[in-house]
């Protein structure tokens, strides 16, 4: 499935299915081509409920504090690079060239890395990479730098109730 830029697969039965039916009295309850119905339905739930109107707030900040997280850390070119990509993704959002599909992904791509999954981070990097690589090659292997340079940072646990966080959990072993 290639589709030209600025033309996301879903944004057609999307917006179709926000418009009303032109129909005088009630909505029909009979058969109106269900199988159309259904999907534009199920493509704008699976979308835009979820991501549709994701603020850019809510993906660009966790991931601005992930990176000042690394700068002791991590090199400040390697930094310095990741944060100049994630500027060219804030103006892209800003600008409206995002489609729903990867504000959406990438609203649980930073769901994923607070929550230290950084396999299922990497996951929907690479999805992203894979279905949508024109609208995010530029800004997306910055995200994936600070994927990898959060998966080797010290283990800072989360604040856990007293008792659990001194048993070390697998995966995160102190290095």
């Amino acid at each position: 499935h290639v589709f030209p830029p600025g033309a996301p697969p879903d944004s057609a039965p999307a917006a179709s299915a926000a418009l009303p039916p032109k129909v005088l009295g009630p909505p029909p309850l009979g058969p109106v081509n269900p199988a159309l119905r259904t999907e534009s339905a199920r493509l704008a739930t699976e979308e835009s409920s979820e991501g549709g109107d994701v603020p850019a707030d809510a993906v660009l900040v966790p991931l601005r504090e992930a990176l000042a997280a690394c700068r002791p850390i991590v090199q400040k070119q390697v930094c310095d690079d990741i944060g100049r990509r994630l500027v060219v993704l804030g103006d892209a959002w800003a600008q409206g060239k995002l489609s729903a599909p990867v504000r959406k992904r990438m609203s649980l791509l930073v769901q994923e890395l607070q929550q230290r999954h950084w396999d299922a981070a990497d996951e929907i990097h690479r999805s992203l990479m894979v279905d949508h690589v024109n609208e995010v090659s530029q800004w997306l292997v910055g995200v994936k730098h600070l994927i990898a340079e959060m998966r080797n940072l010290p283990a800072v646990e989360p604040v856990a109730p007293r008792g659990d966080s001194t048993e070390a959990r697998p995966g995160h072993e102190a290095p």
